[in-house]
């Protein structure tokens, strides 16, 4: 089969792993699910093995799916390396550009930053995906990833975006009702928002002053993976939040919410944009994490 044959049956297979589904990756390469269904037919018959099992809900690779997928990710990364190697660092940014952020993060904040980076590049194509948890760092389905908190590998690089400290806060009608707390163990009794993402325990706060260390466990009646959500429970006076500042800033600045404990802080959730070592060369990814430093170096929104 001819190399340039092969390089697109890698990546037919790359894009259907990603999708997860005959159906999805049809949609995506805008033709029907048989075409599909039979493309791949097609390839396992040509390689003389079964990539894939197939069951009602997903795809599951077999032993020799994995390897297959593992090594033509690898081959087709080394080819778009030696690509932009060949035409050259200036090169004016280009094709298709896969983004994810969460939820309320991504549509306050990433959102208005792709926004400004389309009208300036109309030659990349975007594609922004929000979700609750961050994809796994093993999954190819991204280019960047805005994620909160410390770096997660050692294997993706990360840039800081700006700092993001997490603030306990209330609205002013919960502590007129309940008092404001004066030390992390008076938290025991007070109603908690549990926000739960990600890997991310509950129940376990560790609180830190000057040099001294605080672990207090905490408990509430109301618990939710949005954290949008979470901060209108706050709002409405429903208990304490503990949240990122770059999500509460324009409420604690209005004085709909207060910051309780302010000479306690909890573990940072610091912005970055993660992506593959492999994509650092690339002008689209490159130019966009450059731009969304720029989005974000102009500070706090208002």
């Amino acid at each position: 089969m001819a190399h340039a044959a092969a390089s697109q049956e890698m990546q037919f297979f790359s894009i259907l792993m990603r999708c997860g589904s005959l159906a999805a990756a049809a949609r995506e390469l805008q033709v029907s699910p048989p075409a599909v269904s039979k493309r791949l037919a097609a390839l396992e018959a040509r390689l003389g093995v079964s990539l894939l099992h197939r069951t009602t809900r997903r795809l599951a690779l077999t032993h020799e799916g994995e390897t297959y997928l593992a090594q033509a990710r690898r081959i087709l990364g080394e080819i778009d390396a030696l690509e932009r190697e060949l035409q050259g660092a200036s090169s004016e940014p280009s094709g298709l550009l896969r983004v994810n952020a969460t939820l309320g993060f991504g549509r306050m904040h990433v959102a208005p930053a792709i926004a400004t980076f389309a009208r300036a590049h109309p030659k990349v194509e975007i594609q922004l995906q929000l979700s609750v948890n961050p994809p796994p760092l093993s999954d190819d389905a991204f280019d960047v990833c805005v994620r909160f908190g410390e770096p997660p590998d050692a294997r993706v690089v990360a840039r800081l975006l700006a700092p993001n400290r997490r603030l306990l806060c209330a609205s002013p009608a919960y502590l007129q009702r309940h008092g404001a707390p004066r030390t992390p163990h008076d938290l025991a009794g007070h109603n908690i928002i549990a926000i739960r993402q990600g890997d991310e325990a509950f129940g376990l706060w560790r609180l830190r002053s000057g040099k001294r260390t605080e672990s207090v466990r905490v408990r509430g009646n109301l618990g939710t993976n949005d954290g949008e959500i979470a901060v209108n429970w706050a709002l409405a006076g429903l208990g304490l939040v503990l949240r990122a500042e770059w999500d509460i800033a324009r409420y604690l600045r209005s004085g709909r919410l207060r910051q309780v404990l302010e000479n306690w802080q909890a573990p940072p959730a610091d912005i970055h944009a993660v992506y593959p070592v492999r994509h650092q060369g690339t002008a689209r990814v490159r130019a966009f994490v450059d731009h969304l430093a720029t989005h974000f170096s102009t500070g706090l929104p208002t």
